[in-house]
């Protein structure tokens, strides 16, 4: 009995993994077929003929410049990461080690807003976004979501979780609460702010409503935003899909890859204590 369950543990690890690695390769593997080859019924997984075709339709075309949208994408998700991480490591401090009137009720508020659905807030947001002029700018991708309530509550309760005694010592050595926060806090909190950056990246990189609503220019499109431009009213291009979305993988693939062994330690370590 003792050796039938390591077989069986792995063996229900092993179809969770096909389960989630097949629509990969899925998605890899037309992206190399010809257009002719992916309309095929039944559909075959080895593309016969091996064929470039989706992307040389998304990297050489005009009227869809899909390595701009990669760009824009980029930029945004990475300044929308690094203003979350700023924001919600600051606010997080505050209520996690600072003694205030108000701060279970702030924190409370705080948490409260995570039950609200995203799309209630468009409207109001695109009208404030729309009279401070950051409509169909790139701004309007990277700003508005850096208030992160998500953030404040994953870093607090990793603060929560680290020896107070390590604060005492810095003030005995005369530090002040900026140095304590800077010098202290953070260099223990890497687990957790790069888990909160990998979160907040793909957040961003994947946001496909709010860029529809705010941005207009070609030129200035996010890359999910711009590949739903690919897709026609009345034929599907499969192998341009697919290399768009192969596109759109790649990136997230390679942050988590560097990233893993901070997410599972943030992870492991953020609800210790509340």
């Amino acid at each position: 009995m003792s050796k039938v369950r390591p077989v069986l543990r792995y063996g229900v690890l092993l179809l969770i993994t096909a389960i989630f690695v097949t629509p990969l390769v899925w998605m890899l593997l037309t992206s190399v077929k010809t257009y002719d080859a992916a309309q095929q019924v039944p559909p075959s997984w080895l593309p016969n003929p091996f064929s470039t075709y989706g992307y040389d339709q998304i990297l050489n075309s005009t009227a869809n410049p899909v390595l701009r949208w990669f760009l824009n994408s980029m930029l945004a998700a990475t300044l929308h990461t690094l203003l979350v991480l700023v924001t919600a490591s600051m606010a997080a401090y505050a209520l996690a080690r600072m003694r205030f009137r108000g701060r279970t009720v702030l924190f409370a508020l705080i948490v409260g807003t995570l039950f609200l659905p995203p799309t209630s807030l468009i409207i109001p947001n695109f009208i404030i976004a729309e009279r401070i002029n950051w409509i169909d700018t790139l701004t309007v991708v990277i700003v508005p979501g850096a208030a992160s309530a998500f953030g404040v509550f994953f870093l607090r309760q990793f603060f929560l979780s680290i020896p107070a005694e390590l604060e005492e010592a810095a003030v005995l050595d005369g530090a002040n609460q900026w140095q304590i926060f800077r010098q202290v806090l953070l260099p223990l909190s890497k687990p957790a702010l790069a888990t909160l950056a990998v979160l907040s990246f793909l957040t961003n990189w994947n946001d496909f409503l709010w860029p529809v609503y705010v941005l207009f220019s070609p030129e200035r499109l996010t890359l999910p935003a711009g590949l739903g431009l690919l897709q026609g009213a009345y034929v599907t291009d499969y192998p341009v899909i697919m290399a768009g979305a192969m596109l759109a993988s790649v990136p997230v693939l390679i942050l988590f890859v560097f990233a893993q062994r901070h997410v599972i330690q943030g992870v492991s370590r953020s609800g210790l204590k509340g």
